[in-house]
């Protein structure tokens, strides 16, 4: 069986937001870079990284760092949207089973946190 970390990077690789319904914990948390509130819930944490999939996981998309400490993992990444670098970062935490149980986003510059909000709002209005 596949890590935890290899499944999740095989689900970006593949631009596969279905590969949610078996990563995510049923008591996931999504800490958007933009929503004050945590978001609770494997279906409201699958409609977020659903959207960003639909938004980030376009050709650019790579990470460029990893630190992995047991079950804990701060991925670093780079997309360009529109003309507009982006670098963030994943930071995700699973569960015993090895199920996503805490999903956390950080973007910068702040022209790229404005770009995604749109974009990230527009696409989770159409679902």
């Amino acid at each position: 069986m596949n890590s935890p970390l290899a499944a999740w990077h095989q689900a970006i690789s593949a631009k596969d937001a279905t590969a949610l319904d078996t990563l995510l914990a049923d008591n996931a948390v999504f800490h958007s870079p933009v929503v004050h509130s945590p978001q609770v819930g494997k279906d409201v944490t699958k409609m977020y990284l659903s959207a960003a999939f639909h938004v980030l996981a376009n050709d650019s998309f790579h990470y460029v760092r990893e630190v992995v400490d047991g079950q804990n993992a701060v991925l670093e990444f780079v997309v360009e949207v529109d003309g507009v670098t982006v670098n963030g970062v994943d930071m995700i935490h699973w569960d015993e089973n090895g199920k996503i149980a805490d999903f956390k986003v950080m973007l910068r510059p702040y022209k790229a946190i404005n770009l995604i909000k749109d974009k990230m709002r527009a696409m989770l209005e159409s679902l």
